[in-house]
């Protein structure tokens, strides 16, 4: 049996709490949708598992019930019947949800008996399993999975996903060395950023600069792409770099590498020599909590944004934009966006652009056709290299990283992440664009999208 957990994307999660203010104190009840996710080999117990998305929400109306009270709620089956059937279409796992206004969020003997029958149904109609979820009135949230009639697996581990982060069901004490963090944000908060699964796309300059600071807040699991080797101009900007790495024609990801392991702290991390969006590197993104987008390119972010759509796994996206305009002026930007349920993309940002990603794309999986277009002049290629310098890209790592705690502690607020903010260093403040969704958008403004998970093909990519 694959290890299972779940991902509760904030509007569900929100629609999940709306039960308890309805009804007047009695159970409420509705339906669920979940996307699968399934990983073949986990990078880090390298063990297959299976990832549980929420996907769509909907509530059982006052028409269909039959009875409800502040210990049961009942209702007509017609409803869970086309559940079943949508579920069968679409590739997904239905879900139950009720509600325990006046009660802990724990299954009743009751629950027992009716979801085994429901399960039963379920099951004969083909169906990976059913999953349960109950809400308490003091907020608490307990779900599980229906993979044989006679038995129900509890699911301890759950991703809540929105501009606020949390991970129910993490165990553990802080590590000794996180002490004075832990004066700061508490053993909870700790404990929450110890247990995220961090992926890092990318380990350039600011992915460099990224890594060691995830290290040093205590991130027990980081996975980190890339498939560059250092070179001579990199030993301005890339921590953990040395000269002799150079004329070793060193990977990226080995130099990563041995600084976590010369740390002596409790990171695994481990690498892939991959850009992210190769098949290689799907099952590992996956397995990810939150995902640091360290990309310097165009494809690479095009990917992400979609990849945050269809899993619900937060995208925390980085970007730099350096220029002299004359020996006393300068243009030193540094973009850090949020990709997450509510907020906008990276297309409604004007932060990517497509025509670039496929170019690149082209260049990577077909040299020889890239420089054939480039030769007739269709495409734009690849310019100078842009300016890089090792204190702005090390601060855009710090505000990307800081964005994630600001998430997981609440230090800014209960509003947690912001979509956007923009650091001008050489005008020494900081901006928050107001950037929204854009009607038609071909990421966020699809509501199938949302929580989808895997299909095929991948992301319904078409190359």
């Amino acid at each position: 049996m694959k290890t299972q957990d779940l991902i509760l994307l904030e509007p569900h999660e929100a629609q999940i709490r709306s039960l308890l203010t309805q009804g007047a104190g009695s159970e409420r009840s509705a339906y669920m949708l979940f996307g699968i996710a399934d990983i073949e080999s986990d990078p880090w117990k390298e063990a297959s598992r299976r990832r549980l998305i929420s996907h769509q929400f909907d509530q059982i109306d006052d028409d269909s019930l039959v009875s409800a009270s502040g210990r049961h709620v009942t209702w007509q089956t017609d409803g869970f019947m086309r559940l079943l059937n949508d579920a069968k279409i679409a590739g997904q796992v239905p879900a139950l949800v009720h509600s325990h206004p006046k009660g802990n969020a724990r299954f009743s003997e009751q629950d027992d008996r009716n979801e085994a029958e429901l399960a039963r149904t379920a099951l004969l109609k083909g169906m990976p399993g059913l999953i349960s979820i109950v809400i308490a009135g003091n907020g608490d949230i307990a779900a599980r999975i229906w993979t044989q009639a006679d038995t129900a697996i509890d699911i301890g581990r759950i991703l809540h996903s929105g501009p606020r982060l949390r991970i129910s069901g993490l165990e553990g004490t802080p590590e000794d060395f996180l002490d004075r963090q832990v004066r700061l944000f508490g053993k909870e908060a700790s404990r929450q950023v110890s247990g995220f699964r961090c992926g890092i796309a990318g380990g350039g300059a600011t992915g460099s600069a990224l890594l060691p600071l995830l290290l040093r807040l205590g991130v027990a699991e980081a996975v980190q792409f890339d498939k560059d080797i250092v070179d001579e101009t990199n030993l301005n900007r890339l921590h953990g770099t040395r000269r002799s790495d150079v004329d070793a024609k060193m990977p990226k990801t080995s130099i990563h590498a041995r600084t976590v392991l010369e740390s002596g702290l409790s990171m695994k991390l481990v690498t892939v020599d991959a850009w992210a969006g190769h098949p290689e590197t799907w099952d590992a993104l996956k397995a990810c909590d939150v995902i640091f987008c360290c990309t310097d390119d165009h494809a690479g972010r095009l990917f992400l944004n979609r990849f945050a759509r269809f899993y619900g796994i937060p995208v925390i996206d980085v970007g730099l934009a350096m220029q002299r305009r004359t020996d006393t002026a300068f243009d030193l930007f540094a973009r850090v966006s949020t990709l997450v349920p509510g907020h906008p993309c990276l297309l409604c940002g004007d932060y990517v652009d497509p025509r670039r990603a496929r170019e690149e794309a082209l260049r990577r999986n077909d040299p020889d056709a890239y420089q054939r277009l480039k030769a007739e002049a269709y495409v734009l290629g690849e310019g100078d290299p842009s300016p890089a310098v090792v204190t702005f890209t090390t601060e855009a790592a710090t505000m990307a990283v800081n964005e994630w705690l600001a998430a997981v502690t609440g230090l800014a607020g209960d509003a947690g992440m912001l979509p956007t903010r923009i650091r001008r260093f050489h005008a020494r403040d900081e901006r928050r664009p107001l950037v929204e969704s854009r009607s038609g958008c071909p990421c966020c403004s699809q509501a199938e999208t949302l929580g989808r998970a895997d299909v095929q093909p991948f992301l319904e990519m078409v190359s």
